[in-house]
């Protein structure tokens, strides 16, 4: 079945198309055309964009669950939720928990990929843990965290059977670097998280080959003095080093809109992706709420459009979905539609090497949403298919 889709101002390659139909045929991008050509579906967009679909790499949950509360139909839940908020493709992310805990919750995902049960693209999973610094721990429970455990790790990587996409840890922990090696000798992306590194241990970990931060400015360290003397910590290290890229939480409460501007400024849009690091509260009222597995989660409150711990002495995730983090970056931050798009498209994609995602291009992955000029989605298309009930 061709489909084809007019009327919409067409975000690709980080341009604005205008006076030119989409077409789709068996899940694929067809043409960006304005030739006649035949179509068994139309869709009008109404002048409103279209883009590329949504791709978020760090997210723990929404709708009322937690990607780790055991089987598959929390998974499937959160990933509708944030699928009718334009994410696409989803990488649930885990915390710092006890391995057997880290086994089911892979082996959970694995069987919604295996029997397709999530209208979403789950592209794998995103471990984020257990190997942090305590003392950046934020929302993570402390009773899990630890240094790497090669054991350990080669065992959940070897059992993961490579759905593992991502493994965020804290580089100067002791064994962070065979750790790093073995997540690249595995096609994982290593990112730096919750940690209390200096700039030696950062540029270290990079030269290995660590080019990523995962949620920019929180849980990490800044400049501190020893014996007088300066050093920079992972953020300032992430703005020295060039081939580092960012994720930022830009949900306007995590980073203000000025922090926003400067992370741009300084880092470029090339090198920033957005991500939600949603808890189960995302989609949901504010109140009382877990972060986490039910019996290992940790208690947190949301208000003010936030996630919090009950002391309110830390954030514990957000509580945003990609919409959100576009329309912040466009109306609060100043950034173009286009490149706040990409941010949520075409970089993502690149860092977890999606060669069919994050763009709308010939032979690409029929992913589209259609959005107006506030960022309201109006339609899904996820390979093909037109989901329903969204606008």
């Amino acid at each position: 079945m061709v489909i084809k889709i007019s009327g919409g101002k067409i975000i690709s390659d980080n341009n604005i198309i205008t006076g030119k139909s989409l077409f789709i045929r068996d899940g694929k991008v067809l043409y960006v055309t304005d030739e006649s050509l035949p179509f068994d579906k139309g869709i009008d967009a109404g002048g409103n964009y279209v883009s590329a679909g949504f791709i978020d790499m760090h997210t723990h949950g929404g709708g009322g669950c937690d990607f780790m509360d055991g089987g598959p139909i929390p998974i499937t839940e959160a990933a509708k939720l944030h699928l009718s908020h334009g994410t696409t493709s989803i990488l649930p992310t885990s915390l710092a928990c006890s391995t057997q805990t880290l086994m089911e919750f892979i082996a959970d995902v694995k069987q919604v990929m295996t029997e397709k049960t999530a209208v979403a693209n789950i592209i794998g999973v995103h471990l984020e843990g257990p190997y942090f610094s305590v003392n950046q721990r934020g929302a993570q429970n402390p009773d899990y965290i630890k240094p790497p455990d090669r054991k350990e790790y080669e065992e959940i990587i070897e059992f993961a059977g490579r759905i593992i996409k991502r493994w965020s840890f804290a580089p100067e922990l002791d064994g962070s670097v065979a750790f790093c090696k073995t997540l690249l000798k595995n096609s994982i992306v290593p990112a730096i998280a919750h940690s209390d590194a200096v700039y030696s241990d950062v540029k270290n970990i990079c030269d290995c080959g660590c080019g990523l931060v995962t949620h920019f400015y929180s849980g990490m360290s800044t400049i501190t003095r020893h014996g007088g003397f300066r050093e920079l910590g992972v953020i300032e290290s992430a703005y020295l080093l060039d081939d580092m890229s960012v994720e930022i939480i830009a949900d306007g409460r995590h980073l203000p809109p000025e922090l926003l501007r400067l992370i741009c400024k300084l880092k470029g849009i090339d090198k920033i992706s957005l991500v939600t690091d949603s808890m189960r509260g995302a989609g949901m009222g504010e109140g009382p709420s877990l972060l986490g597995r039910v019996g290992e989660s940790m208690p947190c409150i949301i208000e003010d459009g936030v996630a919090k711990l009950p002391d309110r002495s830390a954030f514990a995730g957000s509580v945003a979905t990609a919409d959100i983090l576009v329309r912040t970056m466009v109306k609060e931050a100043g950034v173009s539609i286009p490149n706040a798009v990409k941010m949520m498209t075409k970089n993502p994609a690149s860092i977890l090497g999606l060669l069919n995602k994050g763009d709308i291009a010939d032979g690409f992955d029929a992913d589209i949403v259609i959005f107006d000029e506030d960022i309201n989605i109006k339609n899904v298309i996820v390979m093909g298919n037109l989901i329903d009930g969204i606008d």
